[in-house]
């Protein structure tokens, strides 16, 4: 276990906030979780790889980080379980299963983080979220100073959250995660552009005669996402800032009208039985926002949806003035309110 005090933290989270940690502990196993000093300043929070989340300013407490980064297969009857620590870089974890040809997690590839905060955020990309694969997710219990485990029904997965991010928030810190992967041929193409792109770099014979292998679903997503959302090491982000919206039908209607009215074209939707997800993305471009600045902050000329510290040198109070101009500007001419998928600290 390290512990250090007063951390710059601009290389810790990836929209480069250049704010910094009254203390950081970085450990390499979960044991260590039970002889953290308890006077090390207060309060104690969890940090993954810094890439869903925004520090408003100085932390004042106590950064926990996991250098846990072990991948432990455990061969299974229907599927393969394997034991993931929660240190490990998420897409190394999609890198491993394609290379051994397991599907379930292709289509989250290239989305940035690691394995115990994709746990707790349930993260998700074209069609797959980490609900669908998560087993069980083992923790240390702050409160109690107990480990325990819970299963993935117990964690009460949704739409980009969970009990970690709500009623347990800041109690548990995530040590592994069990995912199941499929052996059996399983691609999930039907979301988006998934499938389209597919047969463009690999074929229509391919993609519809099932010759398709995990490490190409892997490839087709990491194009797609390479073209439209911008590298952390290179433009600061959190990626996609804010939550697709979930509306009552009646509301989709209304804006498929003003869609009408104001000549802004097909208003793409999914429907989510009595409501109807709407992309924040769409929204936030018809209000004008895509490719925007606002001093050192700006929105992504390639998708809408990511919020950038454009010039490097943004200060924390930029990105939030920002994002509150967007979120008033599509309430008012929308009348959806935008939720940020950004945890702020």
């Amino acid at each position: 276990m390290d512990i250090f005090y007063d951390v710059p933290l601009a290389r810790l989270n990836t929209f480069r906030m250049k704010v910094q940690a009254a203390c950081l502990v970085e450990y390499d196993t979960a044991e260590e979780l039970g002889g953290i000093p308890e006077d090390l300043p207060k309060p104690w929070k969890a940090l993954g790889g810094g890439s869903n989340l925004l520090f408003t300013g100085d932390f004042p407490g106590t950064l926990l980080h996991s250098r846990i980064r072990f991948i432990q297969p455990v061969e299974m009857q229907e599927y393969v379980l394997v034991r993931v620590g929660s240190g490990a870089c998420w897409d190394d974890l999609c890198a491993w299963a394609a290379d051994h040809g397991l599907w379930g997690i292709e289509n989250l590839s290239h989305i940035p983080g690691e394995v115990g905060a994709a746990a707790v955020q349930n993260i998700g990309a074209y069609g797959v979220e980490a609900a669908d694969v998560v087993d069980t997710v083992e923790c240390y219990d702050l409160v109690e100073r107990r480990f325990c485990r819970f299963s993935a029904a117990e964690c009460g997965y949704g739409y980009r959250t969970s009990r970690f991010k709500e009623e347990w928030k800041d109690r548990y810190i995530v040590t592994a995660v069990g995912i199941r992967l499929a052996k059996e041929y399983s691609p999930k193409l039907d979301y988006g552009n998934v499938r389209t792109a597919a047969i463009r770099r690999f074929g229509a014979y391919e993609v519809e005669t099932g010759s398709l292998t995990p490490s190409r679903v892997r490839e087709t997503v990491i194009g797609i996402r390479r073209e439209k959302l911008p590298e952390p090491e290179e433009l600061g982000s959190a990626g996609s800032f804010f939550r697709n919206p979930i509306v009552p039908r009646e509301q989709y209607w209304q804006v498929l009208r003003k869609a009408g009215e104001e000549g802004l074209g097909e208003v793409p939707h999914y429907d989510a039985g009595e409501l109807v997800k709407i992309p924040a993305a769409w929204l936030i471009e018809k209000c004008g926002w895509k490719g925007r600045r606002e001093g050192n902050a700006g929105v992504y000329d390639r998708q809408a949806l990511v919020l950038v510290n454009a010039t490097g040198q943004a200060a924390p109070g930029e990105i939030l003035s920002l994002e509150e101009k967007i979120k008033a500007s599509v309430l008012d001419r929308f009348g959806i309110r935008l939720t940020p998928e950004v945890e702020h600290i």
